[in-house]
């Protein structure tokens, strides 16, 4: 039986961060970066600049430049699916639940519903692989609706049959995103743009996907409270001082041959890893954060798009911007912090503002 590992919550903060590529030397390739933290969020909002493009900035620094994520993706070393950048040899382990689909076990997850609303629409979803092979990759609207039954919605994708019956058909292997023209997918069938890896056993699949996302935070709740916990006892058992509950830790990060932890300043997108779970955020950061884009202008603390700022194993503050680039100015609206900033942090945390400006090609500019 593994040791229970009793860390301090600077301990445990320091795990989180290293697993993010957040402390001592930058990566310096994206592909190291995506394969490390697992996948990397697509979200529409570009407030300062699209989520994906945020985040390997922060973990590579001006050497990265959003041309190298469109090559990824063109040459299939990157493959989107349901939002998410994945290494092209991650799809293998996603397959394992797309062959599964229709059978019992998927059924308990994905709910008779589903299941049921595909197989009354099967002439459209025939409809639709037919067409993809003659013609594919294919935006959604080239798409004829042929459904026989609408799909029901009390939500955004009511009567959006085509939508949805794509979604299924993702999940059950027979299509996917071959790329975007603009914000619009493009379709075609998974076989073309898929690896053609052997299918993994699901048990296998589902522990190795484990295993590389409690790699990728370094440590996190057993089927903890959200989706970013893990739901096999993978790693090893640890318990952080001042938090309730066990937690499984990535034992690589404590290995006392680990080079000291060399910390450096950061600016997160709001959709990082370190601080996407907003109860471990704050179980082991103290950190209160919130995307508050949605909420009235006045009834925001720290802004539309505010960024985390990282320093070292703490999160100090965040980072109130705005990136106008028909005007060609980066405007800092507000530093809050959350501790005050020492000298030698803000000197820190002014050099990654000035360095995003730069990297964004904008005039730096700060509100008085």
């Amino acid at each position: 039986m593994a040791q229970t590992h009793r860390l301090s919550q600077a301990d445990a903060r320091r795990v989180a961060v290293r697993a993010q590529l957040l402390a001592g030397d930058r990566p310096t390739d994206l592909l190291t970066v995506v394969r490390q933290l697992t996948r990397l969020q697509l979200d529409p909002v570009s407030a300062i600049a699209p989520s994906a493009d945020l985040v390997a900035w922060s973990k590579l620094g001006s050497s990265y430049q959003p041309e190298h994520l469109q090559a990824a993706l063109a040459d299939r070393r990157l493959i989107e699916l349901r939002a998410f950048l994945h290494p092209a040899e991650d799809i293998a382990l996603y397959r394992a639940a797309m062959a599964a689909w229709t059978g019992e076990r998927r059924l308990v997850r994905a709910g008779i519903l589903q299941r049921d609303w595909v197989a009354a629409n099967d002439r459209c979803r025939r409809d639709i692989l037919d067409r993809l092979r003659s013609e594919g990759p294919l935006p959604s609207r080239a798409v004829p609706d042929t459904c026989d039954r609408p799909w029901e919605s009390t939500g955004w994708s009511n009567n959006k049959n085509v939508i949805r019956l794509l979604d299924f058909m993702v999940s059950r292997g027979e299509v996917a995103v071959a790329g975007r023209k603009g914000r619009d997918r493009l379709w075609d069938l998974a076989e073309r743009v898929y690896p053609d890896h052997p299918i993994i056993p699901i048990d296998e699949a589902e522990l190795e996907l484990d295993q590389r996302r409690l790699r990728a935070l370094g440590i996190a709740r057993l089927a903890g409270p959200t989706q970013f916990g893990v739901g096999h006892p993978v790693g090893e058992p640890a318990v952080v001082e001042g938090v309730r509950g066990e937690w499984r830790v990535d034992p690589s990060y404590l290995n006392g041959s680990l080079a000291p932890f060399e910390p450096r300043a950061a600016l997160l997108s709001p959709f990082d890893w370190l601080v996407y779970d907003r109860a471990r955020t704050m179980e082991l950061f103290e950190f209160e954060y919130l995307l508050e884009m949605y909420k009235p202008p006045a009834k925001r603390r720290w802004g539309y798009y505010a960024l985390p700022i990282l320093y070292g194993d703490r999160l100090v503050g965040k980072l109130d911007a705005t990136a106008d680039r028909k005007a060609g100015v980066f405007t800092v609206n507000a530093v809050h912090q959350d501790v005050p900033f020492t000298a030698e942090m803000s000197a820190a945390i002014d050099a990654e503002i000035a360095g995003l400006a730069a990297w964004l090609s904008l005039d730096l500019a700060k509100r008085r």
